[in-house]
């Protein structure tokens, strides 16, 4: 089976992957484990991945991938993308497109942006309810981007968690980006937020870093002005949630709605990366 650009468009068929990006991801596959036994040929790894994008840009349940798509089933495309996660592969391919960004100077360090967008599905480790939503369970999904709106790191916690808590631990999630000559970036020269981040304790901290704090306060009359600028981050959230598996959770397992984020994150950055062609 064909599954490069031929088949269908990419407007069409967003889950076919093009030969650019399959280039960027084949170097990064695992070796997959021997077979114990004989049986059915193995599902080839760019017709799986084909049918774990399409679960994630229609919402499908794994067992319901129509099989006449030739991507395998469910199952099989869904132990690929929990052992691609568990080798780390998304984060390895982010890291390829920023340096791909910031070889071009496409990356503005200028300022990061950070937003933390609720989606309500399952509980589960990184679950819990919401304090805004009639308790209703769900997750975050933590995210940083920067001046652009290029997403420099994603993560998951539960829905109860306060915004500020995650602030730290998500700018450490930034890898270091080499592509120019000198020491590889991670860390920007702002940080732009809501109020939700308001808090003196993470300012500090911030300085501490080297990182200016452009945070709203609370207790002042709304019109921070900083939505001419954090107008970026939320447009990357809805272009993540954009894809229905990350709308609603389904997975009780936090792993394969992070392997989901993961993939979502470079997809969107690969986006950018398209553009300087």
């Amino acid at each position: 089976m064909v599954v490069g650009p031929s088949v269908g468009t990419r407007q069409s068929r967003p889950w076919i992957v093009s030969d650019e990006l399959w280039l960027l991801i084949e170097p990064l596959l695992p070796e997959p484990a021997p077979k114990l036994v004989e049986g059915r040929p193995r599902v080839p790894d760019r017709q799986a991945l084909c049918g774990i994008l399409f679960v994630l840009h229609t919402g499908i349940q794994w067992e319901y991938l129509p099989q006449e798509l030739g991507f395998g089933s469910g199952m099989t495309c869904w132990r690929r993308l929990a052992a691609w996660n568990e080798a780390d592969m998304w984060d390895q391919l982010h890291l390829v497109l920023l340096r791909k960004l910031r070889a071009a100077k496409q990356l503005d360090w200028s300022r990061a942006v950070i937003d933390s967008p609720r989606a309500s599905g399952p509980a589960g480790p990184k679950s819990g309810p919401s304090p805004v939503d009639r308790a209703r369970p769900g997750s975050k999904h933590h995210v940083v981007t920067d001046a652009r709106g290029i997403p420099l790191a994603v993560s998951l916690t539960g829905g109860n968690r306060n915004d500020v808590t995650q602030l730290l631990p998500l700018l450490d999630k930034i890898p270091a980006v080499a592509g120019v000559v000198g020491q590889p970036r991670r860390r920007p020269d702002a940080l732009l937020a809501d109020r939700a981040y308001d808090h003196d304790k993470y300012r500090r901290l911030l300085w501490d870093r080297g990182i200016r704090p452009v945070i709203a306060e609370r207790g002042v009359e709304h019109g921070s002005g900083l939505g001419v600028f954090r107008w970026v981050v939320e447009r990357t959230i809805a272009w993540l949630h954009g894809f229905r598996r990350l709308r609603i959770r389904s997975e009780r397992r936090d792993d394969i709605h992070e392997a989901f984020l993961g993939l979502a994150t470079c997809l969107i950055t690969h986006r950018h990366v398209q553009r300087l062609c």
